[in-house]
């Protein structure tokens, strides 16, 4: 059986109801042609409108079709004709032609699923985007009618503790420029979404959080003050929530909505995501113009957790670490969250890693003062998917070097941790491992205090070569580790990332040059090895502003075997314990975007034979096989499969 990852809302199938034609003179519901378009999407979000905020753009690409008027009592009581003995409760909704009320979210989504098998057609809930999008009808106002409403449109609109009797009958005011009926007021309406916070990027067709605790209504209804009926305006609703001001209408069309089947058999390169998001307006979450150094793991429940340290400068106190989430199913990350920060330390140096057995951990470092080179280490766990987390444990105590943690934590074969750290504060330092064969109860540094060694071709010493750098457990239970700086002179005099290797678990390694070009300043490699065997390298083919003219680049074979010079991320495959690497790969997939990698990347166009070029990357495998690499802003997401698409790249 193929091994079939969706991603994408997986509540959608529920939806998109397609049965067999069905011949019908008249359909039940009136429908209006909403067109295709864009618009901008929520409001400034003062006061306790937050949530209406940021105005974004949305693309609506496809036109569908929607109700003119709510589903009225007639209608859906013939789907559930015991529904009419909740007419007239609490004085409203009385007649055939009124809007029906007291259905909860399910009641509405049945229904939908009842008319599609009717009439053999796709009905729906719309999405919140589609609905504020028929709504403005075109306008920015506050009302579709201007920025009041009309008295005929007022249904005792205030605060009432007991509801006045008032028609609900549908369809008798002033449509609006689309030709639909009572979207203000009348009565609140279901919408498809969960009900999230706003994102502030361009977006085409959303479709909301992948999960969550309530449903979107909107339009607000009766005996609801004008505020809650205006155009932007979020109202949401426990979804098995039933009452008196809450209805609905449908949308029938058969475009399905944004949902990816993908087959992990095949090879996989998923559009880019922007991970670092800025937080919810007023949720108080410190966030700052220097974004940098995340890690990600995958969650049991399914979710992606990155997270990253937000600072104003790399050297200060206020650096705090940040968290987002890109949770199952969805389409976009969760603007940030509070993560970690012990108030005004430096707080540089974060991994988190998923052991594979329920348990996430997290390790820090934390600074007495304000720099990064004085750290003791702590770490934490979690055993609910990182919404909690246990208090600070102390496993390095001493604020010394040898404690900035590097994003890679691995798990040997015997099921022991070990986390890498810088182990100085300088671009040639080089790097440290602690280890712990017991949980992470106790942590042990095998270094046993010598100097720092010289880092050439054949040479030994007690640290590995390089900072930055990616560890990974060799089949014959030796250690590898490839690293930034520390470079030993290739062929041409061309300087090559260096290799270390450990033939006793890290208290000695020896030095050689890699194949790979060295790399430099806001850069940082992954190394990891996949599930399926091989081991992976995701880095750079140069440095932008410090590689000589004539070294820049790498080249790389195509699909048609031509040979060409890339420039910027690209991954290698070992298939031999780091030997020989005889896939690599650009990680492009020749649609030209223009993107910004944050931190010290900027800006950068993405094409057939350009990637990042540069970005501190951190990598996972989720266990669905797909490999999660983050630059400082980005998200990519590309399978074995993939990389493999060419077996004759070099």
């Amino acid at each position: 059986m193929k091994n079939i990852q969706r991603i994408g809302l997986p509540i959608v199938a529920a939806f998109l109801f397609q049965a067999p034609a069905f011949s019908q003179t008249k359909p039940l519901i009136d429908l209006v042609e909403i067109p295709a378009g864009s618009y901008y999407m929520g409001s400034e979000g003062k006061g306790e409108n937050y949530d209406e905020a940021p105005a974004h753009k949305v693309n609506i690409s496809k036109a569908f079709r929607m109700g003119a008027t709510e589903v009225t009592n007639a209608q859906y009581e013939l789907f559930r004709p015991e529904h009419k003995k909740l007419r007239g409760k609490n004085n409203v909704s009385t007649e055939d032609d009124d809007a029906v009320v007291n259905v909860s979210y399910q009641d509405a989504v049945d229904f939908c699923k009842w008319l599609s098998e009717k009439e053999g057609k796709s009905y729906r809930l719309p999405t919140e985007a589609e609905w504020e999008y028929a709504c403005r009808a075109g306008t920015y106002t506050l009302f579709y009618t201007g920025d009041g409403l009309s008295s005929n449109m007022r249904r005792n609109q205030t605060i009432a503790r007991d509801y006045q009797a008032v028609s609900l009958k549908v369809g008798q005011t002033r449509p609006n420029a689309f030709g639909l009926y009572d979207m203000h007021g009348n009565v609140e309406e279901w919408c498809l979404d969960w009900y999230g916070p706003y994102s502030p990027e361009e977006q085409t067709d959303p479709v909301g959080p992948a999960d969550g605790e309530y449903r979107v209504t909107r339009g607000g209804s009766h005996h609801t003050p004008d505020e809650y009926l205006r155009s932007a305006n979020r109202l949401a609703m426990i979804p098995e929530d039933k009452h008196s001001l809450t209805g609905f209408r449908v949308v029938q069309s058969d475009e399905p909505l944004p949902s990816v089947a993908i087959d992990m058999a095949k090879p996989c390169f998923l559009e880019p995501l922007v991970f670092v998001k800025k937080p919810i307006v007023g949720s108080n979450t410190p966030f700052y113009a220097h974004n940098h150094q995340p890690s990600i793991t995958w969650c049991d429940n399914g979710d992606m957790l990155a997270i990253w340290f937000t600072a104003n400068q790399e050297n200060g106190r206020g650096m705090v670490v940040l968290s987002s989430r890109l949770k199952k199913g969805a389409t976009e990350w969760t603007p940030a969250e509070m993560f970690y920060k012990v108030p005004d330390r430096n707080m540089t140096g974060s991994s988190i890693f998923n052991n594979g057995k329920g348990t996430l951990y997290h390790f820090n470092g934390v600074e007495a003062a304000g720099d990064w080179q004085n750290l003791m280490m702590v770490m934490r766990t979690s055993t609910d998917n990182g919404l909690s987390w246990s208090k600070s444990q102390i496993i390095a105590p001493e604020h010394t070097k040898r404690h900035q943690v590097i994003s890679g934590t691995i798990m040997t074969p015997e099921g022991w941790m070990i986390q890498a750290c810088d182990a100085g504060p300088g671009s040639h330092d080089g790097a440290a491992i602690h280890i712990s064969k017991d949980g992470g109860k106790t942590w042990n540094d095998p270094w046993d205090g010598a100097p720092m060694p010289d880092f050439k071709e054949g040479g030994k010493g007690t640290t590995i070569a390089g900072i930055h750098v990616g560890i990974v457990t060799l089949k014959n239970g030796n250690l590898l580790a490839l690293g930034r700086g520390n470079s030993i002179e290739g062929e041409n005099g061309k300087k090559m990332m260096p290799m270390s290797i450990s033939k006793d678990m890290g208290k000695t390694w020896k030095y050689q040059a890699s194949e790979f070009p060295a790399i430099d300043g806001g850069q940082r490699l992954v190394l990891m090895r996949l599930k399926e065997g091989p081991l992976l390298l995701v880095s750079f083919t140069d440095h932008p502003q410090r590689t000589r003219k004539e070294d820049r680049g790498m080249e790389f074979t195509d699909a048609n075997g031509n040979k060409f010079m890339g420039y910027g991320m690209y991954a290698a495959l070992s298939y031999d314990d780091g030997k020989t690497w005889p896939v690599k790969r650009l990680l492009v997939d020749g649609k030209e975007r223009h993107l910004n990698g944050g931190a010290w990347t900027g800006d950068f166009d993405m094409d057939a034979t350009h990637a990042e070029p540069r970005g501190y990357l951190a990598g996972t495998q989720s266990p669905d096989n797909m490999i999660h690499i983050v630059s400082s802003r980005i998200h990519y997401r590309f399978n074995l499969k993939w990389l493999e698409e060419n077996k004759n790249q070099k």
